[in-house]
């Protein structure tokens, strides 16, 4: 269990004070927040590469320290992956990735090089130095560093934003099995709450230094606290219905029912899966619905909000 108590982080003023959360064992915990509130910053302390100005950070019970008071900064079962990749650059991609391993036997370090190289695609270029590397290259061979370490917590900072569909869900799937399989305790940043969807548990999200929200996905998605929140877990409308602001996802509508909305269709997108529909209403608000078909001809939708 990772613990935060009461953190504080200060740079000419406060950027994170009073953040106070826990993560249990094999937990998937996403974490939210708009550029610039402190989500970066945060995953630093947490893996004892960054000091706090204030609060501790305790594993299992444990206080885990920062570099000031470490002569290595950092713990071995924490391996984090962020925007600086730590690689050794002058260093080949395979040697980057065995420099993690040196403890194990030498057929065992072949034997995850290979295996964690195939995983992130870069077996074909193993032998080029991390410098010469593209930065979703460099993304992908610090990914494949932390996981040949075996860490007993991961922590991600925006790490499919460099790669393609397939290779992301080609990833995430394996973290997937990952911590089923090895309860490896998985914490996820994003700016864009719409790609934790189906990967976390958990999401907390932060605003004006602290916690705004720590709750379960669906609620997060289904019941923000306001139109920001909202909006960094994926596209929502916003409309006025009798004096107050409503928030529904694109999927959250019914053609049946209580009609109380009127839309005029501007047009539709087809993306081969999901059909995005653009209509705005009586009084010039834009909405998106999602459907299977087509919503051309409809004229009027009932919002249907999920409770939890």
């Amino acid at each position: 269990m990772l613990e935060l108590i009461d953190i504080g982080i200060e740079r000419d003023e406060w950027v994170l004070r009073n953040v106070d959360f826990t993560i249990g064992e094999g937990e998937i915990v996403g974490i939210i927040g708009k550029s610039g509130v402190g989500k970066s910053t945060l995953l630093k302390i947490m893996a004892g590469l960054l000091d706090a100005n204030e609060g501790k950070v305790r594993l299992n019970g444990k206080q885990l320290f920062g570099p000031s008071e470490k002569l290595i900064p950092g713990y071995d079962d924490i391996q984090l992956v962020n925007q600086d990749f730590a690689l050794e650059p002058y260093h080949t991609v395979e040697q980057n990735v065995k420099e993690k391993i040196l403890s194990r036997h030498k057929e065992d370090q072949n034997e995850l090089i290979d295996f964690f190289l195939d995983l992130v695609e870069l077996t074909e270029i193993r032998l080029r130095k991390a410098h010469l590397l593209s930065g979703g290259e460099q993304q992908r061979l610090a990914l494949a560093r932390a996981l040949a370490c075996e860490p007993r917590i991961l922590l991600l900072d925006e790490p499919f934003v460099h790669l393609d569909q397939r290779l992301r869900w080609k990833i995430a799937n394996y973290l997937l099995e990952l911590n089923e399989q090895q309860k490896t305790t998985i914490v996820l940043v994003s700016h864009d709450g719409a790609e934790m969807l189906g990967f976390v548990q958990r999401v907390i999200s932060l605003n004006n230094g602290g916690v705004q929200s720590n709750s379960s996905v669906e609620q997060m998605y289904y019941q923000p606290l306001d139109k920001e929140e909202a909006e960094l877990m994926g596209s929502v409308n916003s409309v006025r219905l009798n004096g107050k602001q409503v928030l529904f996802r694109p999927n959250e509508y019914a053609l049946e029912g209580e009609m109380k909305i009127n839309l005029k269709f501007i047009k539709s997108i087809d993306t081969g899966l999901t059909i995005y529909n653009y209509f705005a209403t009586d009084t010039n608000e834009k909405i998106m619905l999602t459907s299977f078909e087509s919503l051309k001809h409809v004229e009027r939708i009932s919002i249907l909000k999920h409770e939890f």
